[in-house]
């Protein structure tokens, strides 16, 4: 059984706080520097930092704030980005259905955690009513 994927020495992980519009733009900016730090090809870095909108605006909207942490990663072959997306708002009580297209209790359109998934190469999510949502993405690069 291989091991899992590593920190990644060469870029210090990061982390950005979400407490407004600007800081999805910030994270955007801080992931865009960690994909370049590892060479990642722009197809991988735009669907990364494309999934990593929608989370942040989630967590601004649903999560009433939260963070972003990032870090590189290696598994034996590739490097990728890890982006973890914690919030303590009110979480999510039925995590099948806001993951199905078209769901939302926001009014909007509802492809923003499924959308997400799909531009994962990784995605996990944990969600407790009353305690917060974590959701944790990774992108492999090519």
């Amino acid at each position: 059984m291989s091991p899992g994927p590593v920190v990644h020495a060469a870029v210090a992980p990061k982390s950005c706080n979400i407490a407004a519009e600007t800081d999805v733009v910030r994270v955007r900016l801080m992931l865009r520097q960690m994909c370049d730090a590892i060479g990642m090809g722009s197809v991988e870095s735009t669907k990364l930092i494309t999934a990593s909108s929608e989370l942040s605006r989630n967590v601004l909207r649903y999560g009433r704030g939260g963070v972003a942490r990032a870090s590189t990663v290696r598994n034996h072959v590739q490097d990728g980005v890890r982006v973890c997306f914690e919030d303590h708002g009110p979480g999510i009580t039925n995590l099948e259905m806001a993951l199905t297209d078209g769901f939302s209790t926001g009014n909007s359109m509802g492809i923003g955690l499924p959308g997400a998934r799909r531009l994962s190469d990784e995605f996990q999510i944990e969600s407790f009513p009353g305690r917060g949502t974590t959701v944790t993405i990774t992108k492999w690069a090519r």
